[in-house]
């Protein structure tokens, strides 16, 4: 009978000790990574926080890493949890990406534009209507 009792104890130690090990193991691994951080940039947008972290790797190469966090809350309100989003942009890969994000963000712009125009002309032939 002791010995189960023993043994069980022993097993709830170990996990705990090992749930201990896990989450020390986590602190550093995030510090590690931190560490590496050469220089970053961080953009606050409504509900939305962007990192724009540049990182070395292993062969001293420097790469963006673009967090999106999103903040995210319980239905009570009480626990806050955050939502994250990595891109990782490899130095060859810049002029492509910078095309491309050009690209879209004119595309949106233009379109923003012809909305707000046919918006304004459509405004200016309702009085027009009316007046009939």
């Amino acid at each position: 009978m002791k010995k189960k009792y023993i043994f069980e104890f022993l097993l709830r130690c170990n996990t705990e000790e090992i749930t201990i090990m896990k989450q020390d193991e986590m602190k550093n691994k995030q510090n590690e990574s931190e560490k590496d951080i050469i220089y970053s940039k961080t953009l606050k947008a409504g509900k939305r926080i962007y990192y724009l972290d540049v990182k070395k790797n292993l062969r001293n190469d420097l790469f963006v890493v673009i967090t999106e966090s999103k903040r995210n809350y319980s239905e009570n309100q009480t626990n806050v949890t955050y939502e994250k989003h990595k891109i990782f942009l490899y130095k060859e890969d810049f002029e492509k990406f910078m095309n491309g994000m050009n690209d879209v963000i004119r595309f949106i712009s233009d379109s923003t534009e012809s909305i707000t125009d046919e918006t304004e002309l459509s405004e200016d032939e309702n009085p027009e209507e009316d007046n009939l």
